[in-house]
């Protein structure tokens, strides 16, 4: 990350809930809109777009943690879910996010898991702030099925 420029981005409306989100110059703008019956679902909404967010960082800080042993993953794929629902006030709010990271390699072919698991997380920067305000799980399985976090 440069830090002389701050992370930035520019939406543009450009019909009623659908944005295009500029995040550089030489690449094309992402389209953002609500789904149905507000917008028309023309690209990820809100929701998914801070799930995308937290769901890259904890993959890539495990894949960061995974390569600075020499490990290789084997692939990572990784779901993130939110669950949507009503604060006292009746206003819908993100009130958890799960994250579910899945690596091809088995865990018997890594090194230092049980060094990397423990901490991977506390390097990502989008997880661990979001997690200051809504509760974020992370369970890590490795390519037999095997949950090891």
């Amino acid at each position: 990350m440069d830090d002389k420029q701050p992370p930035s981005i520019t939406l543009s409306q450009v019909k009623d809930y659908r944005f295009d989100i500029r995040y550089a110059e030489d690449q094309p703008a992402l389209p953002g809109d609500e789904p149905p019956p507000l917008g028309h679902g023309d690209g990820p909404s809100p929701v998914q777009l801070l799930l995308a967010a937290v769901g890259n960082c904890m993959s890539s800080s495990l894949y960061f943690a995974l390569a600075k042993f020499k490990n290789d993953p084997g692939g990572i794929t990784t779901t993130a879910t939110a669950e949507v629902g009503r604060n006292p006030e009746g206003r819908l709010r993100v009130l958890s996010i799960a994250v579910d990271i899945r690596f091809g390699a088995e865990a018997s072919t890594l090194t230092r898991l049980d060094r990397i698991l423990p901490q991977f997380e506390q390097f990502c920067t989008v997880g661990e702030s979001v997690r200051q305000g809504i509760p974020v799980t992370v369970s890590v399985f490795d390519g037999a099925g095997q949950k090891l976090k």
